[in-house]
């Protein structure tokens, strides 16, 4: 009976192990980012989003993630100046949710660990 319990719980470790090496070795996917109505835009404030973009820009791992995409700094900063109002709001309300070149693991991976989790410790109980 000991043999088994061992057994099975070696065999929960080894799979658990395994499971949070493969969730961590998953690709970050990028997210939409949704868009968001803003009054008319002013000057200071458009100028006040692309500081705040541009910072964030800035930032080593965002330029080789954007390197990875084939993206040239001058092509970004294109692409910003096309932005509407409430794009280029919305986006700058939103730089610190962004996870660039984070690691992002999807729902479906977070219920496989949770799962995991809960048969280790009746395992282990």
């Amino acid at each position: 009976m000991t043999s088994l319990r061992n057994a099975t719980r070696s065999f929960l470790l080894i799979t658990l192990a395994a499971l949070f090496a493969v969730t961590g070795a998953l690709p970050a996917d990028a997210l939409p980012t949704p868009s968001k109505t803003a009054e008319d835009q002013s000057l200071e404030a458009r100028q006040a989003d692309l500081a705040t973009l541009s910072g964030f820009l800035e930032q080593r791992e965002v330029q080789d993630a954007l390197a990875q995409q084939g993206l040239t700094a001058d092509e970004v900063n294109q692409r910003l100046a096309e932005l509407s109002p409430q794009e280029l709001s919305s986006l700058a309300g939103q730089v610190d949710q962004v996870q660039a070149a984070g690691v992002y693991i999807p729902t479906w991976a977070w219920i496989v660990i949770v799962v995991a989790l809960a048969a280790l410790i009746i395992a282990v109980a």
